[in-house]
């Protein structure tokens, strides 16, 4: 190689500008585009979590996701929030889909498949398409009566909500539950009184069985049902809308799935490994009466106490629900408790 070839290349490697441009090397933002249907990790919202506890119970990947709880001060109460694994998140968008909040406390971004119509929460009545769920069957289109309200569009069935009048036969049409929604755009706060009435309530019966249920081996499950004459009197009391009260019914037993945590004292060898372990505080050691005590109140019920003792102290179950008939007059929520399939102890 000729002399001057050498010194060309030499001069080259040794620009200020060449070794900057290495050192920083990153993509032009201006060449990348991202997908229409991208979605990214979770975003956290601290300051609005509600420590529900929806999120994790949502989540299919496990240690994506878990509650933690931040010191108490003179001034205030430790705040208890999510926070996202990104080596375990598969960014399925369930956490953001159930989270009850408003403003959200996670979020995936504006084009996330799941949008926030399809919570819990509704939002008079108006009806949406979930494009995850819907099979493009149009029968939907066909049995609309008004024309142009329901079209279809890159493959997508779109309702366009100026044209819609909410009569519902596109609901009744769909063969695919949840693909078309119903959602009540009125007396949201009510909504949200009458949610946490039937929350409330299924978690007291369920305390109520604590003693049958502690007794459960993993292959076992343990069923009641719950009269809710009780829950729809308090629910009247608060809207007078028999629809919307059903509704929330249907929506809150379709979806909710209920933690139990059970704690055997008798079992306890007081290692303290929970109470190191546990995120929101609600396990502690008394050392005076020489005892592993747990909070209810402060318990997020994340299992990670359940994970973590080797000796089976702490139980972890999980319960469904069906409201069968779906009526407010004779309906009866059936209730399944099984135990977790989560490891049990210490790694």
């Amino acid at each position: 190689m000729p002399m001057s070839s050498v010194i060309w290349y030499l001069y080259e490697f040794a620009r200020k500008s060449w070794a900057e441009s290495f050192a920083i090397a990153k993509t032009n933002p201006e060449i990348v585009e991202t997908p229409e249907r991208f979605r990214d990790f979770p975003q956290v919202f601290p300051e609005y979590c509600i420590a529900c506890g929806a999120c994790t119970a949502a989540c299919p990947a496990p240690n994506a996701i878990k509650l933690i709880r931040s010191e108490d001060n003179a001034e205030e109460e430790g705040q208890t929030y999510p926070v996202i694994n990104n080596r375990g998140c598969i960014r399925c968008g369930f956490c953001a889909e159930v989270c009850p909040t408003d403003p959200k406390t996670i979020t995936c971004g504006e084009n996330h498949l799941i949008r926030e119509d399809f919570t819990i929460l509704p939002t008079e009545r108006m009806f949406v398409i979930d494009d995850y769920l819907c099979i493009r069957c149009k029968k939907c289109l066909k049995a609309c009566q008004v024309e142009g309200a329901i079209t279809e569009e890159d493959n997508k069935i779109i309702i366009d909500q100026s044209k819609c009048i909410a009569c519902g036969n596109c609901l009744d049409s769909c063969p695919v539950k949840g693909a078309i929604k119903g959602i009540y755009i009125a007396h949201v706060q009510e909504q949200k009184d009458i949610i946490k009435i039937i929350v409330n309530s299924l978690e007291e019966s369920i305390e109520d069985k604590r003693e049958d249920i502690s007794h459960l081996s993993d292959d076992e499950v343990y069923k009641f049902d719950l009269n809710i004459d009780v829950m729809v009197d308090r629910a009247r009391s608060i809207l007078s809308d028999d629809d919307i009260i059903l509704d929330i019914f249907q929506k809150v037993t379709d979806r909710l799935k209920l933690r139990i945590v059970t704690w055997d004292d008798e079992k306890c060898n007081r290692c303290q490994l929970c109470v190191n372990e546990c995120p929101s505080g609600a396990i502690t050691y008394n050392k005076e009466e020489d005892v592993v005590e747990r909070d209810t109140e402060k318990c997020l019920r994340c299992s990670i106490c359940y994970q973590t003792c080797p000796f089976g102290v702490a139980g972890y179950y999980i319960a469904r629900f069906l409201l069968d008939p779906p009526s407010l007059d004779d309906g009866v929520i059936h209730i399944t408790v099984k135990a977790s399939q989560l490891p049990i102890g210490a790694d």
